[in-house]
């Protein structure tokens, strides 16, 4: 199948091109404005599928907006109808052609005349409104303001924002290309005559910048947003791939002494934290036990022994781990428990605790094994 995209270096044709290629889908037409025009006349004999997301939403001068969104349609229209090929067309609209301004009227009169050529020519169409789309590859100051707030919070730009309860109706670029795929393959998703993204979200301009600004502190306080949130894991998601190239590592506090080192590594409110423990050789830490903090560890390099009293026994139980074969201890409550490095090289330990460390309720009570 030969797949036609105008706009393929646009937002959402980046998107489409790398996931039509994931897809299996490798003969791609595509079509930017940087194009000959002649290029254009070829694809349209070609193609089974048009992909119509050329388009202008950002002009210098509002006469673009004709030219861009109308005129480049008609022309696509017209070279198809030329060449007698009756391939579906799938175009992206914008909620805006609902609203009385010249992107919005320019929207609109690209529907009608798809519309009028389906009527005429009995060709497959598929308008899709779409609402603030977000994801990898936008474009600050130009695409949403997603991309804007998550390009100038990650550079400690400032940003505007002129209504914070002001509401955002988004949809995430992942799941306008998942939709696109089943438009591809005849069965899109269609709401009062108009094909639709399934998935969508509300959010408040306050509420948006404070969850990207929380992005950017966790760093510092190394705490996981909520991921089970599917908004919040998106909209993380985005802001990442914002981040400066020369900024993509960041340095954790490394607490320190004879004995080696403890560094805290990922925290989260619902499932606790993960740490990294480095012993020295011939080094006991623990010797403590915990009411309800449970642990895991998981020795990654090095050879440790791992020992467990309960408070109202003698036995010691003994479990020898190394890096040579990974293998999780669980640490239950109750028992007084020690890790014990008994290579010559420095026992690294991954330590998972299902609550974050509190200062004032530690729940931690020295006991020697």
């Amino acid at each position: 199948m030969k797949i036609l995209v105008t706009g393929a270096k646009g937002f959402i044709g980046k998107n489409l091109i790398a996931e039509l290629k994931n897809k299996g889908y490798n003969d791609i037409l595509e079509f930017t404005r940087e194009c000959e025009a002649s290029l254009l006349e070829q694809y349209t004999k070609e193609c089974d599928f048009v992909f119509h997301f050329a388009g202008v939403n950002r002009p210098k001068d509002e006469q673009e907006f004709l030219e861009g969104n109308f005129n480049l349609t008609s022309n696509l229209l017209e070279l198809l109808k030329k060449h007698g090929n009756k391939a579906p067309i799938l175009l992206t609209s914008s909620i805006q052609a609902e609203k009385d301004n010249l992107y919005g009227k320019s929207k609109k009169a690209a529907e009608k005349i798809l519309l009028e050529y389906s009527a005429e020519t009995g060709v497959n169409i598929y308008i899709y409104r779409l609402q603030n789309v977000f994801g990898k590859w936008s474009k600050p100051n130009y695409n949403t303001v997603i991309a804007t707030f998550c390009h100038n919070i990650s550079r400690d730009i400032d940003i505007q924002i002129n209504n914070s309860v002001a509401e955002l109706n988004l949809c995430y670029i992942d799941d306008v290309m998942a939709e696109f795929l089943r438009a591809l393959e005849g069965n899109p998703t269609i709401k009062d005559g108009y094909c639709i993204v399934p998935i969508t979200y509300s959010i408040t301009l306050e509420r948006l910048a404070e969850l990207l600004k929380s992005f950017k502190e966790s760093r510092s306080n190394l705490t996981i947003p909520n991921m089970e949130d599917a908004l919040t894991k998106k909209l993380y998601s985005t802001y990442l791939s914002f981040l400066p190239e020369k900024e993509f590592s960041y340095h954790l506090k490394m607490n320190t002494d004879q004995r080696g080192t403890f560094t805290e590594f990922l925290k989260t409110p619902e499932r606790g934290q993960v740490s990294v423990n480095v012993s020295k050789p011939g080094i006991t830490k623990g010797n403590h036990w915990h009411h309800t903090k449970n642990e895991k560890f998981l020795v990654v390099s090095g050879e440790g022994l791992i020992r467990f009293r309960k408070l109202d026994s003698d036995e010691i139980i003994e479990y020898r781990v190394s890096g040579e074969k990974l293998e999780v201890v669980d640490i239950p409550i109750g028992y007084t428990h020690s890790i014990v490095n008994v290579g010559e090289s420095d026992l690294v330990t991954v330590m998972w605790v299902n609550e974050c460390f509190e200062q004032d309720k530690p729940d931690t009570y020295f006991l020697e094994v």
